[in-house]
């Protein structure tokens, strides 16, 4: 799929270098329940999810596309749809963005994409988003994106030695 700046396409092999290069930093990774990638082997294992790629046809499928720059084939980040339940046509958002790319309107250029595969191609009728309560740079995307907060969960999970508050947002198709 295109948008105005960016290609969002299935992962490649050689997007190895990249995909770490996004994966090793703590900054990336500080509100998400993994840790930073500490090896090179780490990413690799994570390509070879990210290529396997099974579409969204049974509960939990996930599907995760590189979110790359049109002009120059940089990968800048990804975003991701998980099938959460084909039953009531629902799935949930997620995107990651190297830290040099923030603050451009590229993550919003990425997700508004995903949302419109969700709601589309894979027709789902609610699509939902998570994020730490700390995490003010997603929050403020998901409802730029146009999705309502739902609901705060306080102290709602153990992640990386510390409990955390949730946020949740959803957006329904055609809103």
């Amino acid at each position: 799929m295109e948008t105005p700046r960016l290609l969002i396409r299935p992962y490649r092999e050689n997007d190895l270098a990249a995909l770490h290069d996004i994966h090793r930093r703590p900054e990336v990774v500080r509100y998400v329940s993994w840790p930073a990638h500490a090896g090179l082997e780490d990413s690799r294992l994570l390509l070879e999810t990210r290529m396997a790629v099974p579409g969204l046809t049974n509960d939990g499928d996930k599907l995760v596309l590189a979110a790359t720059d049109k002009q120059n084939g940089r990968l800048l980040g990804e975003v991701a749809l998980v099938l959460n339940d084909r039953a009531l046509l629902q799935g949930e958002i997620g995107f990651i963005l190297h830290p040099d790319h923030q603050g451009h309107g590229y993550a919003h250029e990425a997700a508004q994409a995903m949302l419109e595969i969700g709601f589309g191609t894979a027709g789902l009728r609610r699509i939902i988003g998570r994020c730490d309560a700390r995490n003010a740079a997603s929050a403020g995307l998901m409802e730029k994106l146009g999705m309502r907060r739902e609901a705060h969960f306080r102290q709602s999970e153990w992640i990386k030695g510390e409990w955390i508050d949730r946020l949740i947002y959803a957006r329904l198709a055609g809103a």
